[in-house]
This record gives C-alpha cells, sequence and structure tokens, in this order.
C-alpha cells in the first residue's frame, strides 16, 4: 500500500484544483490529513460509515468517544443539531473560529458520531481551506485532530506522512500548525459550559 501524497496549499487563499482533488477523496470514501485554525486534523466523509470506522482506526480511538463534526457554514449547523435561539446567537459570534460547541444530534448525524447522550460536536473553524472543502462536498467532514498512535500531536505534513501515511488518501501541507486544541464549549440546555479550554478565548458581546 502506497504512502498518501503530500500536496503544498495556501490555508488561507486554496487553489481550486486542491480543493476539488481533496473533496473527491473524501467522496469516495478517502481520508484526509489538513491544517485547520487550531492543529492539523484528519478527517472523512460523514455519510461514509465505512471512512468513519477507518478514521477511529487510525486514531486507535475508543468507539464510545465521539468525533466531531465541521460544517462549511453556521447556517448548515442546525441540519445535524438542534440549535435554539440561544445557542445560536451564541455560536454568531465565535464562528468561524477556534471552537466545538456540544449540542444534541439530529437523525442525520449516524449514531457511531454520537455520545450515549445524542450529543455532537460541531466546528466552523477560521480556516477558509477547509470551509471550501466542505461546501464542495456538501455535507459536513468528520474531524479529529492528527496525532501518532500513541496520541502526540502531528504538527506538520511530514511527520502526518511519517506516522500515518499509509493510512491515509491524502495530506495537505499548509505549513508547521502549532499545537493548539479548539475550545469546547456546550450549550445543551441553553447554558454555557467550557469542556476544555483551548485555544478559542470566550468575549460575550454585552
Amino acid at each position: 500500500m502506497a504512502s498518501a501524497p503530500i500536496v503544498e496549499v495556501d490555508p488561507v487563499h486554496p487553489q481550486p484544483r486542491t480543493i476539488e482533488r481533496a473533496a473527491k477523496v473524501l467522496e469516495d470514501g478517502g481520508l484526509l490529513a489538513y491544517p485547520t485554525d487550531t492543529y492539523y486534523g484528519i478527517g472523512c466523509d460523514l455519510n461514509s460509515k465505512k471512512a468513519i470506522d477507518r478514521l477511529y482506526g487510525v486514531k486507535n480511538r475508543d468507539r464510545k468517544k465521539p468525533l466531531a463534526i465541521l460544517c462549511p457554514d453556521l447556517s448548515d449547523v442546525a441540519r445535524y443539531a438542534k440549535v435554539s435561539n440561544f445557542a445560536y446567537r451564541f455560536m454568531r459570534q465565535l464562528t468561524p473560529g477556534p471552537f466545538t460547541f456540544v449540542l444534541e444530534a439530529t437523525k442525520l448525524v449516524p449514531d457511531m458520531m454520537q455520545s450515549k447522550q445524542k450529543q455532537v460536536g460541531i466546528r466552523v473553524p477560521q480556516a477558509p481551506l477547509m470551509l471550501a472543502i466542505a461546501a464542495k462536498l456538501g455535507r459536513p467532514i468528520v474531524t479529529t485532530s492528527a496525532t501518532d498512535m500513541d496520541g502526540a500531536v502531528l504538527t506538520d505534513a511530514k511527520a502526518i506522512k511519517e506516522a500515518l501515511g499509509l493510512r491515509l488518501d491524502l495530506i495537505l501541507d499548509g505549513g508547521p500548525q502549532p499545537d493548539e486544541p479548539s475550545t469546547i464549549v456546550s450549550l445543551l440546555d441553553d447554558q454555557i459550559e467550557v469542556l476544555r479550554q483551548g485555544k478559542g478565548i470566550l468575549v460575550m458581546e454585552s
């Protein structure tokens, strides 16, 4: 099995050809590595259960621990999560940005992607490359941090290729990324709770 090719990309002004190639990899059930507004992620098409299963295997992750999904726009979130007026107003202040929001999932989210409580984590990152790929695909991307089998974060494309290249289908190289996770915020029951403090800082409008 060949190692995944690396394609250099401008994360802010991505080339249309690269966007199309990456979206095709996802549509065909492949796994993609990419830079985001936090650190490198690996992901797949939300509609491909086989690819989601592969992604869990690459991460060596407990199937009971749900993965997040990346939506191309805030307007898409309500298809995959139950968004109250309160939650929408809150997310509108912080998207796109380095946040993952925990909400109650809708039936469009596969059961294997939900927590036992039927919840899902959703991202709309400040990452033009990934928003464009998700928009081209036409649905969310299942996303998780790029880590090796020991859980160490991989911060550049070369390290991803060395650790995971044989298990991925394409690696997008946007240059080195800092080891900064997203901030995870629960908006369940219209209550704001920071579950993990990461790169995103909550600044609320009065």
